[in-house]
C-alpha cells in the first residue's frame, strides 16, 4: 500500500495514471486519513522485486490488460545522462534480440514521439509486434528518466569531487503480456503454437493400436523413444508409433506448424542418435518457419501511401500504413481524432516512416529534401543502423494513441 502523496510526488504522471489506480480509503472500519494506493505500476518505489500489482482496468483481455498481473521491472541510476541514454537503448535491443531470436516475433523497435514519451520520461524507447488481428502490441519498454523523479524523490550520489548530484536514472520491463502476444502472434484456430525454443516441451510420443494384441509391442516401442528424448521437453513436435512402425523401427514425425498430412514425416528411424539429430533439425526448422511466416504476415500488411487520403483508406482495411510524417505534435493530435481514422470498431493501428522534411498542407503531403527510407529489414538492424533525423514507426489505437519513432 502506498500513501497517495507519495503518487502526488509524481507530478507528471498523476494526472496520466490516477484513473488506472485502485485506493483504500477505508481501513478497520475507519476512513483513512490518506487514501492508500494498491500496488501500482508506479516509481514511486524503485527496485521493487517482481510482484503482482494492479491497474483499474475499464475493459480487461487475458495477458494483454488485466485488474492484476504479475509485474517486473528494472531501474538503473547512474552518474551522468550519457550513461542512462547507452542504458535504455541497449535494454531495447535486448528485447528486440529477444523477440526474434526465441520468440519468433518480428517486433518493430523505435522511439515514441514526444506526446506518447512515458510520463515523467525523457524519452521512451519501445518494440511494437502485430499480432494476427494485424493490431499492434507494444511489447516492451525502456524509458531513460532523466532526472525527473531523482529529484522528484531526493535520489542523490556522491560525485568524483565529493559534491552531491541527483542520479540519472532508467525504467525497463517487459511483463505478462509478452506471453499473450506470443499467443496472439503464432495461435491457430486449433489452439497453441509455441516456438522451440521457449516450449516447454518439445516432443511427445503418441501410441497407436487398433487391436490389443499390438497394444504391448507399441507402448514398449513408444517407451523406448521417450527414454532416447527425455533429455529434450517441448511440444513443438509429435511422434506417432504404429503397430506398422514397431515392425519396422520407425517412426511418424508430426509438425505442429504443419498441419495434417503435409506435416508429417514417415519412416523416421528409431535409432538413438537418428532420431535426436533428426528432432534437433526439425525444431530449429520450425523456429526459422515461424519467424519467417510473422515476418511476412507483419510486411503485406504494411501499406505505402503518400496523401492522408490514403492513409485512410489504409487504415479502414486494417492495414499498417507507412508514409511521410513531418513530425509535428499538431498532425500527431489531428491523426488521434480524425474520424476517417478512427471509425473502425476496436483498435486500429498504422505506421508512418519519414526522412528529411516532410510539409502537410491537410491534403498531400510534400517532402523537402532528403531520401526516404522504407523499413523491410529486421527491427534490430533498423534500430542500430538508422540515425536520429531518420525515418519513425507510428502507431495508433482507437482506446488511444500509441506511437513510437525508430531514431
Amino acid at each position: 500500500f502506498i500513501p497517495y502523496s507519495f503518487i502526488e510526488k509524481e507530478d507528471s504522471q498523476v494526472e496520466g495514471f490516477s484513473p488506472e489506480l485502485a485506493l483504500v480509503t477505508v481501513g478497520g472500519g475507519n476512513e483513512l486519513e490518506e487514501k492508500l494506493v494498491v500496488r501500482p505500476t508506479s516509481e514511486t518505489i524503485v527496485n521493487h522485486p517482481w510482484a503482482n500489482v494492479t491497474r483499474w482496468e475499464m475493459r480487461t483481455k487475458p495477458f494483454i490488460r488485466t485488474l492484476e498481473f504479475l509485474w517486473q521491472e528494472g531501474h538503473t541510476a547512474h552518474a551522468t545522462p550519457e550513461e542512462a541514454e547507452k542504458e535504455a537503448k541497449q535494454m531495447i535491443e535486448i528485447y528486440t534480440r529477444f523477440a526474434f531470436e526465441q520468440t519468433a516475433i518480428p517486433v518493430i523497435a523505435g522511439r515514441k514521439s514526444k506526446l506518447e514519451t512515458f510520463a515523467g520520461a525523457d524519452t521512451t524507447y519501445t518494440i511494437e509486434a502485430m499480432m494476427g488481428d494485424r493490431k499492434a502490441l507494444q511489447a516492451g519498454t525502456s524509458h531513460n528518466l532523466g532526472q525527473n523523479f531523482s529529484r522528484a524523490f531526493g535520489t542523490q550520489f556522491h560525485d568524483e569531487d565529493g559534491e552531491r548530484q541527483h542520479v540519472w536514472q532508467t525504467s525497463l520491463a517487459v511483463s505478462t503480456r509478452f506471453v499473450g502476444g506470443i499467443i496472439m502472434t503464432h495461435g491457430d484456430d486449433t489452439g497453441l503454437m509455441l516456438p522451440p525454443k521457449i516450449a516447454p516441451i518439445l516432443v511427445v510420443t503418441v501410441p497407436i493400436w487398433k487391436k490389443e494384441t499390438e497394444k504391448t509391442g507399441v507402448l514398449t516401442a513408444a517407451s523406448s523413444v521417450k527414454e532416447v528424448l527425455q533429455a529434450a521437453r517441448g511440444v513443438p513436435i509429435r511422434i506417432e508409433i504404429g503397430p506398422r512402425d514397431v515392425s519396422s523401427n520407425c517412426v511418424v514425425v508430426s509438425r505442429r506448424n504443419i498441419p495434417g498430412k503435409a506435416g508429417k514425416v514417415f519412416g523416421i528411424s528409431m535409432e538413438p542418435s537418428t532420431l535426436v539429430s533428426y528432432g534437433k533439425e526439425k525444431l530449429d526448422e520450425i523456429q526459422s518457419s515461424l519467424l519467417e511466416k510473422a515476418v511476412t504476415f507483419r510486411d503485406i500488411n504494411i501499406v505505402d501511401v503518400k496523401s492522408y487520403e490514403e492513409l485512410k483508406v489504409a487504415i479502414s482495411s486494417g492495414k499498417w500504413a507507412r508514409g511521410p510524417w513531418s513530425a509535428s505534435d499538431s498532425d500527431e493530435q489531428r491523426l488521434g481524432i480524425s474520424p476517417g481514422i478512427m471509425s473502425k470498431e476496436g483498435d486500429t493501428t498504422f505506421q508512418i516512416s519519414y526522412g528529411g522534411k516532410f510539409v502537410s498542407d491537410g491534403g498531400d503531403i510534400s517532402y523537402m529534401g532528403g531520401e526516404t527510407h522504407i523499413f523491410q529489414t529486421k527491427a534490430q538492424a533498423l534500430f542500430r543502423g538508422l540515425k536520429n533525423d531518420f525515418p519513425c514507426l507510428w502507431m495508433v489505437s482507437k482506446s488511444g494513441t500509441n506511437y513510437c519513432m525508430i531514431p
